[in-house]
């Protein structure tokens, strides 16, 4: 039988949906399905990954001071990446809807083993070893709220943590991990720079971020499993994009990913 609690959680669900699919802004959840802690924020996002088919991975939001600034929050969050907003680079998407306008230059891990739910913490070492590639990507954010940093952070973890569309950029052939919080990235727009940032930026390292999101979902979720995709956060200021523009990020020589927008 479900508990009030997933009832309450699916609503809210097919709320955030329904307007994800016909792109339009909520004021907020309802309050009678409301999350009015984090535990019911997961459970929202949860029985939202229900509804939106199948998963690829994660992305971890607010790992970056300017990103925690940009949505209002002092801590990381947890989202799903859902296979049917994930694109490859060199991808045009649509851009008019777009409420938050934002692109992030991203490292992202691909899982080569499980790391499943356990008591004791994973270190570093540990979630690193069960890494089976590093590649370089894009996200695209996107919020159902039409004022997200009003709405909260149990509202936004319910919202999938500002999920949007996702560009998985090419996988890097050679990588040392401690070259990551000190390896650059350059986001271009037709070729100009217009946002620099550096892997520090992501909690410190970007190796750390993974970590950090092992161990959240060893404890909320079912861990990480193979072949899931993590993207850890963002490197640069968010850039607020529009209709029109054609961006790359520039790894430098861990190559570009790069993204359009349709006029």
């Amino acid at each position: 039988m479900q508990t009030v609690t997933d009832e309450r959680a699916r609503e809210a669900a097919a709320i955030l949906w329904s307007a994800w699919q016909e792109k339009r802004l909520l004021e907020g959840l309802p309050e009678r399905c409301r999350p009015r802690d984090l535990g019911e924020g997961y459970a929202i996002q949860r029985a939202l990954g229900e509804l939106a088919g199948a998963t690829i991975g994660w992305k971890i939001a607010a790992t970056s001071k300017a990103g925690q600034a940009h949505i209002n929050v002092d801590r990381p969050f947890p989202g799903r990446l859902f296979a049917c907003f994930a694109h490859a680079s060199g991808a045009t998407l649509p851009a008019r809807h777009l409420h938050m306008r934002a692109a992030e230059a991203e490292f992202a891990f691909r899982m080569g083993r499980d790391l499943p739910p356990r008591d004791r913490p994973y270190e570093l070492g540990e979630v690193m070893a069960a890494v089976g590639a590093l590649h370089i990507a894009i996200e695209v954010p996107d919020s159902r709220y039409h004022d997200y940093v009003a709405a909260g952070a149990w509202q936004m973890v319910g919202d999938d943590s500002c999920a949007g569309y996702f560009v998985l950029g090419p996988e890097v052939a050679a990588w040392n991990g401690d070259e990551l919080p000190g390896h650059t990235v350059a986001l271009r727009k037709e070729g100009a720079v217009v946002a620099t940032g550096i892997g520090s930026n992501v909690l410190g390292d970007p190796r750390l971020a993974l970590t950090w999101l092992a161990n959240e979902l060893s404890q909320r979720e079912h861990g990480l499993r193979a072949g899931e995709i993590v993207t850890t956060g963002t490197c640069i200021t968010p850039y607020t994009i529009g209709p029109g523009d054609a961006l790359t990020a520039d790894f430098g020589t861990y190559g570009t990913v790069s993204v359009a927008f349709e006029p």
